[in-house]
């Protein structure tokens, strides 16, 4: 059995490189060529001007080539992984995968280059030769010592960042793991006494950042396969090994164990015995980080010290110490201030900010991609997850700060806050399209309330709300509940402290709640009973109750149940003459910008009264985003060609609209196609109000609406904000069950500004 699923994970992984085309990697044109004026400006004779401006200013090839933005990822093959020496080709998939991370997580571009060549000298020599080509180097898999030379050599000799990965790469994720260990063992580096197994390039990596994080080199005792690295030792022995020679005279791993504080193993499997950890230091840090089997189990290691610190290199265990924390967004700081170098202070920079993000509150995007997992600052939790998206913004502004501070930036940051948000922004890809709702929703604190206040998306929603406006979230629901998932989240709100919980099993305001809507609904049909009932159960109704009753500015709902359900208490109680739902309105952020689309949700089949309100409240939500609305009416018909129901609706909207001076630009009928290709609409429609690509598509029905909606979320990745219910004033938004917990906090933002009545 065993052997079996071995097999089908070796047959996936081949499969995984193989289809649907062999390998990882493929290069992608970043501008047109769809004509012979593109050739001629992609290659000759346009190519021309470029090259003359760079030959006379070397810096303008960040400016018209890729240059700034790619690394060279560069091996010989010889120490790759736990394979050993298997040479360039065969490592080729090791060096593409490399690559992607490279792309995934810092959207840096890679080119691989597996070289045959064993002589290290040589080898530098060609990588210093490649020094036009790439912004930086990354050094990857060059068996030690050779390694030390290739990278000494390079470092001298280029003048762009050289960086060993497995070197430095590690010892980066290792200081990080070990300044939180340490933080929860109340040590200090300067105290405590280490022991080490592996003499490799990343072990003594490791061990030099561990000094500059102020651990003493006399309380280092290295060992290797020999035993104890000592002075006066010749066999297998390197000058980097020499620097942590310990006394004198032979000894083993288990004589040096004695009362140390921490294990940093780099070495094979089942090297540190269960004895061995009884010696050492109460509560001993235990770093067993070979491959794939580390030199001690965690099992092993606590049944005999309960309160260890672990870590491993293996993703089935907490504390991963995975490289990929570090080098995607060292690189990424290094490129973006043209740093010369990648030195200690950048080094330690990195460290601090990798360790800094794990004892923040775990993030939504984290939390999802590692479902299941406690994910809250402590013994299983040193280090941050790869798929935190923060890691950008705040390992790569704490680089490129040190970088402009050591000196060796040559393009340093004029903003540094800005860098950062733009880094954010290139990973939560609504960072920056809602930059000026969320400076917006600063100007005024406003109290929100959530009707689903148990979901975990909401109470991640509330801790981020907290730390990043200024509104005050109220939720709904039951405060045992909220904060038994609040702490199981690992967030550091404390409800009924922190944010106001209104319980509705037990709350002192539930006469007047239900007196409320009673009041509003007797000649409707309902009973003081059935009041009652409603103020018990359902938590959109007593919401919305609180924002009528002045309690709260805005209700959010609608984290489960259909938008149209929510939809009726809404209406119910804010609703008025002066204020009724209008449309939903959703923004689709896609690669080329954002894309709004209403009606999603309220009206099935709207009038052209309807439909002209619809585009009014759609042009006042979008400028809300720093945006000129362009606004289309759609349909099937276009300009008048078809004398269909949706055709009719959409010119009678259009002759509405058209009674007014509108201060926004808006055409129609037309097909979507018409809408987002003006040279298209321009054969067609040659007078056209419409200038450009439309950004606003208002369609007849909601079927189409929500129909493109929904496939522009699912085929072209689009983050959708919303859906914004136009027409209430900014009182109330009804979300749907996809939201994230981060389009939450967008929605807050969004309800957290007054607008006017089509808000």
């Amino acid at each position: 059995m065993a052997d079996e699923k071995n097999d089908n994970v070796r047959q996936a992984a081949l499969d995984y490189h193989r289809f649907p085309k062999p390998g990882k990697l493929e290069i992608r044109a970043t501008k047109p060529l769809a004509n012979g004026r593109d050739l001629a400006r992609a290659y000759s004779p346009g190519v021309a001007e470029a090259c003359i401006d760079i030959k006379s200013n070397p810096d303008l090839a960040r400016d018209y080539t890729t240059r700034g933005n790619l690394v060279g990822v560069v091996t010989n093959g010889t120490a790759v992984l736990g394979l050993g020496n298997i040479g360039g080709l065969a490592s080729k998939p090791v060096m593409e995968g490399k690559a992607v991370l490279f792309k995934k997580f810092a959207n840096i571009n890679c080119f691989d280059i597996e070289l045959d060549e064993p002589d290290p000298e040589r080898l530098a020599d060609i990588v210093c030769a490649l020094e036009p080509t790439f912004g930086a180097i990354n050094l990857e898999d060059i068996k030690a010592p050779d390694c030390f030379i290739v990278e000494k050599i390079c470092r001298e000799r280029m003048n762009i960042p050289v960086f060993h990965d497995d070197q430095h790469g590690t010892a980066i994720v290792v200081g990080a793991a070990a300044v939180n260990a340490l933080r929860l063992a109340s040590k200090r580096f300067e105290d405590i006494k280490i022991v080490s197994t592996g003499g490799g390039a990343a072990g003594i990596a490791c061990l030099n950042m561990l000094l500059k994080l102020g651990v003493k080199r006399e309380n280092v005792w290295l060992c290797d396969i020999e035993g104890l690295v000592y002075q006066g030792r010749e066999k297998d022995m390197t000058p980097q090994k020499a620097d942590y020679a310990q006394g004198t005279s032979p000894a083993t791993l288990a004589d040096v164990i004695k009362d140390a504080d921490m294990f940093l193993g780099l070495s094979g499997p089942g090297v540190l015995k269960a004895d061995m950890v009884a010696d050492m230091a109460a509560d001993p840090i235990i770093f067993a980080l070979a491959n794939p089997n580390p030199e001690i189990s965690p099992d092993e290691a606590r049944a005999v010290a309960p309160g260890a610190l672990i870590a491993t290199g293996r993703s089935d265990f907490p504390n991963q110490v995975n490289n990929v924390l570090c080098f995607p967004f060292i690189f990424r700081g290094a490129l973006d201030v043209g740093a010369t170098d990648i030195n200690d202070e950048m080094k330690i920079a990195c460290v601090e900010g990798i360790a800094e993000l794990a004892r923040m509150t775990t993030s939504a995007e984290a939390a999802a991609a590692y479902r299941g997992e406690t994910l809250t600052f402590g013994p299983d939790y040193l280090i941050p997850k790869p798929f935190d998206p923060r890691l950008m913004g705040v390992v790569a502004t704490a680089v490129a700060r040190a970088a402009m501070e050591t000196g060796v930036a040559t393009r340093p940051l004029e903003d540094i806050a800005a860098y950062k948000a733009n880094l954010d922004g290139s990973v939560f890809k609504s960072a920056m399209i809602m930059r000026p709702v969320f400076e917006a929703a600063r100007t005024a604190a406003r109290a929100i309330v959530f009707a689903e206040g148990e979901d975990e998306r909401v109470l991640r929603a509330a801790q981020a709300i907290m730390e990043e406006t200024t509104d005050k979230p109220i939720l709904i629901g039951r405060p045992e509940v909220i904060a038994a998932r609040a702490d199981r989240a690992g967030l550091k709100v404390k409800p009924g402290i922190d944010f106001q919980i209104v319980n509705p099993e037990n709350d002192p305001r539930y006469r007047d709640y239900w007196g409320t809507y009673h009041d509003l609904m007797a000649r409707r049909g309902v009973t003081p009973d059935l009041a009652k009932a409603v103020m018990r159960t359902n938590t959109t109704a007593i919401g919305a109750v609180m924002v009528q009753r002045g309690e709260a500015d805005s209700l959010i709902c609608g984290t489960f149940g259909q938008f149209l359900w929510h939809l009726n208490y809404v209406g119910q109680i804010l609703g008025r003459e002066d204020r009724h739902p209008v449309g939903a309105l959703s923004m689709l952020i896609l690669e080329d910008g954002p894309l709004f689309v209403a009606d999603t949700q309220v009206h099935a089949t709207p009038t052209p009264e309807q439909i002209a309100e619809t585009v009014v409240g759609a042009a006042r939500h979008v400028r809300r985003f720093g945006l000129t609305p362009n606004i289309a009416l759609c349909s099937h018909s276009q300009f008048g060609n078809l004398d269909n129901d949706s055709g009719r609706r959409m010119r009678a909207a259009l002759d509405l609209l058209d009674q007014e001076t509108r201060d926004f630009c808006y055409e129609g009928e037309m097909p979507v196609d018409t809408a987002l290709d003006p040279d298209l609409r321009d054969r067609i429609m040659p007078g056209s109000k419409l200038k450009g690509s439309a950004n606003v598509l208002i369609f007849a029905n909601t079927d189409a609406a929500s129909a493109v909606r929904n496939i522009l979320k699912m085929k072209a990745d689009a983050l959708e904000v919303g859906p914004i219910l136009m027409g209430m004033g900014n009182q109330a938004h009804i979300v749907t069950p996809s939201i994230t917990a981060r389009g939450l906090l967008n929605m807050s933002a969004l309800a957290g500004t007054p607008v006017d009545h089509y808000g």
